[in-house]
C-alpha cells in the first residue's frame, strides 16, 4: 500500500551550508555535516518526519549503522529502537530518481535478517511503503501509515 507522505514540508528544518562550492547537510543523529547527495536528502527529510510527525526521539535513532549480513558488512540507512532499546523500525532510503522495486524490498529484508524488527519502511521520498512483520507466520502486511513511537 502506497503511503501519502509529503516529506518536502520538512525541508525548511534542514540545516545546509556551502563550503568550497559544495553543499553540506547537517545530520542531527550523527551530529555532523555531510555532503548533500540525493539519497542523503531523502534520509534527512524522512528523519525529520519520523521525529516531528511520528514522535521518535533522536536518542533512539541510528543512521548508517553497520551490521553483518551473511558474512558481509552492510549499513542501515535508519534504524529506530523502542524504549527498551529493541530494534523497532528499519528504514531503507533511496534517491528520488530510484524506483522502489522488488530489489529494494529484497535489500531491506536481507538487512533485517539479524535485526528482526517489527516494522520495515522503504522510501525514495516520493513513494513510501511500510509493512509490519509477522515472524510466527513468516509473512508481512502493508500498513496504511507508519507507526508512532512507543517511547513517547
Amino acid at each position: 500500500m502506497l503511503l501519502e507522505i509529503n516529506y518536502t514540508k520538512y525541508q525548511d528544518q534542514l540545516s545546509l551550508k556551502k563550503e568550497n562550492n559544495k553543499t553540506f547537510l547537517y545530520d542531527p543523529i550523527r551530529k555532523k555535516f555531510l555532503v548533500l547527495q540525493p539519497e542523503e536528502l531523502v534520509r534527512q527529510l524522512v528523519l525529520q518526519y519520523l521525529m516531528d510527525d511520528r514522535g521518535f526521539n533522536k536518542n533512539f535513532i541510528r543512521t548508517e549503522m553497520g551490521l553483518r549480513v551473511n558474512e558481509l558488512y552492510k549499513r542501515t540507512d535508519i534504524l529506530i529502537y523502542d524504549k527498551d532499546y529493541s530494534p523497532f523500525l528499519l528504514v531503507e532510503c533511496k534517491s528520488a530518481k530510484v524506483k522502489i522495486s522488488q530489489d529494494t524490498f529484497d535489500q531491506i529484508a536481507r538487512y533485517n535478517l539479524p535485526l528482526q524488527v517489527p516494522y520495515l519502511l522503504v522510501t525514495n521520498g516520493i513513494h513510501s511503503y511500510c509493512c509490519e512483520m509477522d515472524y510466527e507466520k513468516s509473512n508481512y502486511h502493508f500498513l496504511e501509515e507508519i507507526p508512532f513511537a512507543k517511547n513517547r
